[in-house]
């Protein structure tokens, strides 16, 4: 039995950008040249880098936004960078009702 039968599958970050994508369309964001938006202002960007994925996300939004940086290495990485843009869109939608 070979030593790496655990190990999880290799990361394919070309595969886990569009699935982000496709997510983040979603949620009814618009992807405009490579950033998204809500409602005419930028929320998150999404690169292809080598075998990761530069994502960047507001701190709020704004006409001229700070940008947080990460770079998602794995699954585990886009799965919590994903959960964590979530859960920003609904605490941004409450504030604003």
């Amino acid at each position: 039995m070979p030593d790496d039968f655990f190990a999880p599958p290799a990361f394919k970050a070309d595969e886990a950008l569009a699935a982000l994508r496709r997510r983040l369309r979603e949620w009814r964001l618009v992807e405009r040249e490579g950033r998204f938006e809500l409602q005419g202002r930028a929320i998150a960007e999404l690169q292809l880098e080598g075998g990761a994925i530069r994502a960047r996300t507001v701190r709020m939004p704004a006409v001229s936004p700070q940008w947080d940086e990460t770079r998602l290495h794995n699954s585990a990485e886009v799965r919590r960078f994903s959960e964590s843009l979530q859960q920003r869109l609904a605490h941004w939608a409450d504030r604003d009702e």
